[in-house]
């Protein structure tokens, strides 16, 4: 399986969702980054993915984006394969 490297904040819901999704999918375990406890984590999202919101989800070396994108990319089929590797 696919590392999943998200990047966090502690009160984000969207991030609690995406993490449910992935534990669903059988994701065991998430490298969570917390970009509300380490400012220079959040200037490497940003400069990694351009954007600025939380989370931004990385499937192996994949960027997938935020919550919204990953249950697209799950509806859409495509989830899984990425998962798999």
């Amino acid at each position: 399986m696919s590392p999943v490297r998200m990047y966090t904040t502690q009160v984000c819901p969207y991030c609690l969702r995406a993490k449910a999704l992935l534990k669903q999918r059988g994701v065991a375990a998430i490298e969570e980054i917390r970009v509300d406890q380490d400012p220079k984590q959040r200037d490497a999202m940003i400069a990694l993915t351009g954007r600025r919101t939380v989370p931004q989800i990385f499937i192996g070396e994949t960027h997938v984006g935020g919550c919204d994108d990953l249950v697209a990319l799950d509806q859409r089929g495509g989830l899984a394969p990425l998962l798999a590797g």
